[in-house]
């Protein structure tokens, strides 16, 4: 079956939700955790988003987040590697009806890592921009609503127009 896209309204447990997951992830990458930030849309309060917890631990090397691969699948990950982003790898959790995802980036991935905390803070500071967002993302989950290919090409140059104006804000 494919993934169901769901947008719902800003949860108050998202917040929770990350620093549970958050904390078994550091557990797993032990020494090799710099820091662990909570991304994406369920990381800004009052934005409707999918459901599902973007979480991005920063670490030392990503060669020593492959060696615990397994503890991740052994708390329900799906181990994808880079999947599509050099020097990234990436998680998933849930399957169709996914409720986490993971995006490591060592910490020389400087751009990476500015990019998604950016984002983060300018639409936390820009309510306008986030219900232009929030609105995006209702319409594309009512005609995609099991197309995450339709989904993502119909907010692809919303997001990078948003990326622009971020990293333009943060200068």
């Amino acid at each position: 079956m494919a993934q169901h896209i769901v947008v719902t309204e800003y949860d108050p447990l998202w917040p929770q939700m990350f620093e549970a997951e958050a904390a078994e992830i550091k557990r797993i990458l032990g020494e090799n955790c710099v820091e662990i930030y909570h991304i994406g849309s369920t990381s800004v309060v009052g934005l409707a988003a999918k459901p599902i917890i973007d979480i991005m631990p920063v670490v030392h090397t990503l060669q020593d987040v492959d060696k615990v691969s397994p503890a991740f699948e052994e708390i329900g990950y799906e181990y994808m590697g880079e999947f599509g982003i050099p020097g990234r790898r990436y998680l998933r959790k849930g399957g169709d009806e996914r409720t986490h995802q993971i995006h490591i980036f060592d910490e020389n991935s400087l751009y990476d890592i500015k990019r998604h905390l950016v984002v983060r803070d300018y639409l936390s500071a820009h309510k306008d921009i986030c219900d232009k967002y929030a609105a995006l993302k209702r319409e594309l989950a009512k005609r995609y609503p099991y197309d995450i290919d339709g989904y993502c090409d119909g907010k692809e140059e919303f997001v990078k127009q948003l990326e622009i104006e971020a990293l333009r804000w943060f200068r």
